[in-house]
């Protein structure tokens, strides 16, 4: 096995040259990601290796971005756009939800979309308005689209080969904060397939579950909590639509509990769909009601408070604490 160890930023990069050395109708498009390699340098030094005819920069214009990644796909190509930032994706949104996700639908199957559409998303980063946003739900309540994210490198690695692999397109969230934290990538090993959800840790008395920059976060929490004689297992969504249950709820059976962690607002998200699955689907193994710790209903707030907006170690040990009073 050959292990090597680099950035999430780099093991993105990684992915789409490998994707990108493996089938030339792979091209990439977006603002500055050319010469520049991006405003997190994902894109580095691809335009000089594969040229300026794959590596496109591309005007700042959202939806004239996904409205010409449509007509290449329709062509046979495989683009890979970047939305800069996750709160600069809305004036796409139409082409996404309107067109990208029903085209194979509306032609009965005939018409493929292999699109990715990276997404950098989620706060910890200090940035102002627009620039720590999480709006994967939107995406995922659109039948149509699946919607990814990796939190280790070793999965960004591989998951955005098996995106850009796919026929159908993909909102590829990576979360912002873990670019520049390393871990290591099996480079010649098989990939967990796109749609699977992972335990990370193993326990016995709660169930934490979470995605993107979040499982960090679940894993910090879940060592405080070891050291206070309380035992968590920790489940990595990894794909926020289709959602791999199985994973999730046989650890619910296990421990009884169940915790849900997101950086995004609780009200209508990924975690209010996995409590009700949940709920429904092994009821009778809960000994609480799963219970749920996001960022709040409120827009994003300036950086100097997302702090105190954003879910942290603290906050998650005292919904354990709430769910174990039961």
């Amino acid at each position: 096995m050959t292990l090597e160890t680099m950035p999430l930023s780099k093991a993105l990069n990684a992915g789409l040259r490998k994707a990108m050395e493996d089938d030339p109708k792979v091209l990439l498009m977006g603002e500055d990601i050319g010469k520049l390699g991006g405003v997190f340098r994902v894109t580095e030094h691809l335009q000089r290796d594969f040229g300026d005819r794959r590596v496109l920069d591309t005007p700042l214009a959202e939806s004239g971005i996904v409205g010409t990644a449509i007509g290449l796909a329709m062509t046979g190509f495989r683009p890979v756009i970047e939305i800069q930032f996750d709160g600069f994706v809305f004036p796409a949104f139409d082409q996404i939800t309107t067109q990208l996700a029903k085209l194979t639908n509306r032609h009965e199957g005939a018409l493929s979309m292999p699109i990715v559409i990276r997404i950098p998303y989620g706060g910890h980063i200090g940035a102002v308005e627009h620039h720590q946003e999480s709006p994967e739900a939107y995406f995922a309540h659109t039948p149509g689209l699946r919607v990814v994210s990796p939190s280790t490198p070793n999965d960004a690695y591989w998951m955005m080969q098996e995106a850009i692999a796919s026929n159908d397109p993909v909102i590829f969230m990576e979360p912002k904060s873990r670019y520049w934290v390393k871990g290591e990538v099996e480079l010649d090993a098989s990939a967990v397939p796109l749609h699977a959800s992972r335990v990370v840790r193993t326990g016995s008395d709660v169930t934490l579950v979470g995605h993107g920059a979040m499982v960090t976060t679940l894993l910090q929490a879940a060592a405080l909590a070891e050291a206070e004689g309380t035992s968590c297992e920790v489940v990595d969504v990894r794909s926020l639509s289709p959602i791999d249950y199985e994973p999730i709820l046989n650890s619910v059976r296990k421990t009884g509990r169940m915790v849900y962690v997101q950086e995004a607002q609780g009200f209508t998200s990924i975690g209010s769909e996995v409590a009700a699955t949940v709920m429904e689907r092994a009821f009778y193994a809960l000994e609480a009601p799963v219970l749920r710790v996001s960022g709040y209903d409120t827009p994003f707030p300036p950086a100097k408070l997302e702090g105190a907006y954003l879910p942290d170690a603290d906050r998650i040990l005292e919904a354990v604490d709430r769910s174990l009073a039961y």
